[in-house]
């Protein structure tokens, strides 16, 4: 028997096929289909729930199982008994207070809610760029979740992009490992998202959204071989112990994972579904999963650029003061943002105590510093120990609520147990109320919580530019990895910008003088491909007054952006992308350690003519990575050109309208 459900006007396809299956007589298998019913979902119904999910009629992900076992109420999941399915569609638009990839997010989808007896159930959703699904309860007072079955089989040896980690105590700081499944054993174990490069298909980032009052997700590989993966899940943690000023290490671990109310929807587990790989840039699935924005009044919350002084270790020159953690030096980066229409600056670690955010630096005048960035209109944002923070968390924020500070940079959290991640919201809330924007770093992935509070602005949870300051890490592959995996999750505070650029050969990791690998229109090209409405200009204002070419570019680009097409990339080797802000595109492309000729075509523009202001790698970057030439020209929407992006090299564009730009 087949029975075709249709939700209002809307066309979804949802077929319903009651069928023998195994030895039951009694097991379902039901069919949803994407809104352009090129995705499809099966969802098996028997002695466990299972599904699978095929592509352009290619079957990516195998009958895969999925539980919840919660205390006393036993395996939901196993020998389920449905009681019912609904189905719906939805046509819908978002317009996020803070916009990253784009200005009007359309959110389509087919949905099936299944109930089952013992009140629990299932959500799965179909979009036409991926699958989602997640749990929920409705079961009474506080219960205890003892584990979760997250499987992912799937019907080959594929590789898999994976950030290893061995431990729950990490700082989501990882390489990717580029592994078959085969070697992914149970012993092996990794963050989200992860990136599975299906042969002769898509490629497909798991990852998670709308986590909340729960343990995030880790992945491990399978015990018996198969090219699978599965689910693993930090306990709730019983007992900690304090480990310098800032790290709380988890020395016991309860039986269960969450304790949590019973009446709830669970997090989304994330099948992300990319034909080409400009896609998985494109994607914004984890904010459409994510809840509604909690705040009512979001016109204070002001994404921007941020003078960052710990990377390059507050190295002034040409100046007639001492430099370093005092109030000249901070009034000195306060003065560069001004004359660059900086929004922020930030004073990370030294101007308090760590251990103690109300003892600041007696080097530091802070009324004064306060002053001054008010009457040269930038905003001062403070580093927080995350711990320090926990134990003063009214007191320091109604004091800097009451100084006039914008923002919070809160660090190594390093954990996402349940304490932890609930730990977020808190601080996200508190900071609304006082109306402060957030940082997080030392942080998990993002999972969708700044749609609820869009003052959270980025966060860290990347392998980032300050790794270079101690380590040879952050390679230019690594940069064209993590614009395809981490930044699929939300916006990343990789923190781009390094005036000092090395070749392969010459590169050294320096703490106190910091260089960055690739060539420096590389570097300049992040501003564009990297997403952060809170970017950070990581060098220092005395590099950059000797770069006032390179300024002009860094000052003008935006942060935020009202469209993006990836116009053509490779994980791991090259892309260009492309955004809109206003009236003006910005285009930036990068490259791996091997040089490319690329083509960028202007199809993407509206009608016209543009002007164009080109940055380029220079005849010698591949030897002098610095080296760049800056050239101005005219562009017609369809124009196609052609760029040559030297060893770790990149290339950038403004565009504005003939009349909108000057051409020198």
């Amino acid at each position: 028997m087949i029975v075709t459900h249709r939700a209002s006007l809307a066309c979804l396809v949802f077929i319903l096929l009651l069928a023998w299956a195994g030895t039951s007589l009694f097991a379902k298998t039901y069919e949803l289909y994407s809104p352009d019913k090129k995705i499809k979902v099966i969802i098996h119904v028997d002695r466990e729930i299972s599904y699978s999910v095929s592509c352009d009629g290619k079957e990516i992900l195998s009958l895969s199982p999925i539980s919840l076992t919660i205390e006393r109420a036993g395996v939901l999941g196993k020998e389920a008994r449905l009681s019912g399915v609904k189905t719906r569609s939805a046509n819908e638009k978002i317009i996020p207070p803070v916009r990253e990839k784009r200005a009007v997010i359309t959110d389509r989808y087919n949905e099936a809610v299944f109930n089952f007896k013992g009140s629990y159930g299932l959500i799965f959703r179909a979009y036409d760029d991926g699958v989602a699904y997640r749990f929920f309860t409705r079961l009474k007072g506080r219960v205890k979740v003892v584990s979760e079955e997250a499987g992912f089989q799937f019907g080959g040896d594929h590789f898999v992009y994976f950030p290893v980690v061995d431990s729950f105590l990490s700082s989501f700081e990882r390489n990717y490992s580029y592994l078959p499944l085969s070697q992914i054993t149970a012993e092996k174990m990794a963050f989200l998202p992860v990136l599975v490069d299906i042969q002769d298909g898509p490629k497909v980032a798991i990852t998670e959204a709308d986590l909340d009052d729960y343990p995030g997700l880790y992945l491990m590989g399978s015990k018996d071989g198969s090219p699978a993966l599965s689910g693993k899940f930090a306990a709730y943690p019983l007992k900690e112990e304090q480990k310098r000023d800032r790290t709380l290490a988890v020395t016991e671990r309860a039986d269960h994972i969450a304790e949590t109310t019973g009446t709830r929807e669970f997090p989304w587990r994330v099948l992300a579904i990319a034909r080409r790989d400009g896609e998985l840039v494109e994607n914004d699935i984890v904010y459409r999963l994510a809840g509604p924005c909690a705040l009512e009044d979001t016109s204070w919350i002001k994404p921007g650029k941020v003078a960052w002084d710990w990377w390059n270790a507050l190295n002034l020159f040409g100046v007639d003061f001492e430099s370093g953690i005092n109030t000249k030096t901070y009034k000195h980066y306060i003065d560069f943002a001004a004359r660059y229409g900086i929004e922020y600056i930030i004073l990370d670690e030294g101007w308090s105590d760590p251990a103690d955010l109300l003892k600041t630096n007696p080097a530091i005048d802070m009324p004064e510093l306060l002053a001054y960035g008010r009457e040269k209109n930038v905003g001062l944002v403070l580093w927080c120990v995350w711990l320090t923070l926990d134990r003063q968390l009214q007191e320091a924020l109604d004091l800097f609520e009451k100084w006039g500070v914008k923002g919070i940079k809160v660090d190594f959290m390093d954990r996402d147990d349940q304490k932890v991640v609930n730990y977020y919201r808190r601080v996200a809330a508190e900071a609304a109320k006082r109306k402060l924007v957030v940082d997080f770093h030392g942080a998990f992935k993002p999972t969708g919580l700044r749609r609820e509070f869009p003052n959270i602005l980025t966060r860290e949870g990347v392998l980032g530019l300050e790794y270079s300051k101690w380590s040879n890490q952050v390679t230019p592959e690594h940069d064209l990895l993590i614009p395809f995996i981490r930044m699929l999750a939300g916006p990343m505070d990789f923190t781009p910008g390094a005036m000092r650029n090395a070749a392969e050969k010459n590169f050294k990791p320096v703490f106190s003088e910091p260089m960055s690998q690739g060539t420096r229109c590389h570097q300049m090209a992040m501003f564009v491909v990297y997403e952060s409405p809170f970017q950070m200009l990581c060098d220092s204002p005395s590099a950059y007054g000797r770069e006032p070419e390179v300024m002009d570019f860094l000052a003008k680009v935006p942060t935020v952006w009202d469209e993006t097409v990836a116009l053509d990339a490779k994980v791991g080797d090259y892309i260009i992308v492309a955004r809109k802000s206003g009236e003006e595109w910005y285009v930036g492309a990068m490259t791996d350690w091997t040089p490319r000729e690329l083509e960028v075509n202007f199809g993407f523009l509206d009608g016209g003519e543009y002007k164009a202001e080109i940055y380029a790698d220079g005849v010698n970057a591949s030897k002098y990575a610095s080296d760049y030439t800056k050239t101005s020209t005219v562009i017609k929407a369809g124009d196609r050109v052609k760029v040559r992006l030297a060893p770790g090299g990149g290339w950038a564009a403004r565009l504005a309208k003939q009349g909108e730009l000057e051409l020198d």
